[in-house]
């Protein structure tokens, strides 16, 4: 059983990360299970999505990931990187793009958090715990590729080109065919390349 959690924030493409994911593992064979917890995310706010595969032929009978299994965290931005940190297994990994999205409650309260600050926060925390911590230049890689629109494939190939997802980014090219519009499907094959070579 491979237990996934994507968090990020309205906007950002998770819900689309998490369906990419799900289409992948059932091309596989495998049972899986989704499920996305929303809230505000028209306005910014969080959004976690859940994704759970039977890796090994096993049923899976319940969609949400709980507090400490989750396999690999993938989080579009720092905050919400330290916000799913309590989901992540012992020995698990955690991709976090580096790029602050400034709340709206920050906004208008005039005091913005780096993104910078929170990740060194992280990396702090994590040494000597047995998980895996990806930090990714986020902005590099919307610069390189030319869309921030792409920027939820290219986490997920980062994540999968760490070997800790038993996806292939073939695999993962595939269902981005099957599950993205088709004006946007040769931007995102493009994005995935880019990601995994860096």
């Amino acid at each position: 059983m491979i237990n996934l959690l994507l968090a990020g924030v309205g906007g950002q493409g998770t819900v689309l990360a998490a369906k990419v994911l799900a289409k992948a593992a059932q091309a596989k064979g495998w049972q899986v299970r989704t499920a996305e917890t929303i809230g505000m995310a028209q306005r910014g706010g969080s959004v976690t999505s859940h994704v759970r595969m039977g890796s090994c032929g096993e049923e899976v009978l319940a969609p949400l990931v709980t507090k400490g299994t989750a396999d690999v965290v993938i989080a579009f931005e720092p905050g919400e990187a330290a916000r799913a940190l309590p989901f992540l297994a012992l020995e698990g990994m955690l991709v976090s793009a580096t790029r602050a999205i400034q709340p709206v409650t920050a906004a208008l309260a005039g005091t913005p958090y780096s993104g910078s600050a929170v990740v060194e926060q992280l990396e702090r925390s994590l040494e000597g715990s047995g998980v895996l911590f990806v930090p990714v230049d986020d902005q590099a890689l919307v610069q390189a590729a030319g869309n921030r629109k792409a920027l939820n494939m290219m986490l997920l190939a980062v994540a999968v080109a760490q070997n800790r997802i038993p996806i292939s980014l073939d695999e993962l090219k595939a269902a981005v065919e099957a599950c993205v519009k088709p004006q946007f499907v040769a931007m995102n094959l493009a994005a995935i390349d880019l990601a995994a070579a860096r």
